[in-house]
């Protein structure tokens, strides 16, 4: 039996990864809240769409348009939350970062309205992105 909210994430990693940029903004609620994790340029707290697609454009300008998540490992749902394990990359330069993260999505009817990001070398991804 799915899951209607793993549904909704399972779509919205594959747009991600497809960059397919509508489809993302189908599914991210105009008044998203995306919380950053770390201490680097792009880390608290970006409020709205027009927010977070600028935080994204600025990763991937960053990152000479490398950083990218490569796999999901897993989606888990209980309620309206679901967790994503994630493994994400990303070149600049002779830097690189390469990692698993855990990305916790909040959707409610039908849209993501929160998401929150854990790095699991959260240290090694602040030195990439620069401060």
């Amino acid at each position: 039996m799915t899951n209607p909210n793993i549904d909704i994430a399972r779509t919205y990693f594959e747009a991600v990864q497809s960059g397919d940029l509508a489809t993302v903004g189908e599914l991210l609620d105009a008044g998203i809240v995306w919380h950053q994790p770390g201490a680097n340029q792009f880390s608290g707290d970006h409020k709205g769409q027009g927010a977070v697609f600028g935080m994204l454009g600025q990763m991937m300008e960053t990152s000479q348009g490398t950083f990218a998540i490569d796999k999901v490992h897993s989606l888990m749902a209980n309620g309206d939350l679901v967790a994503a394990h994630i493994h994400f990359t990303g070149h600049r330069g002779e830097t690189s970062m390469a990692m698993d993260g855990v990305d916790l999505l909040r959707i409610e009817d039908g849209k993501i309205t929160e998401m929150w990001l854990f790095s699991g070398e959260q240290t090694a991804e602040d030195d990439f992105w620069g401060r």
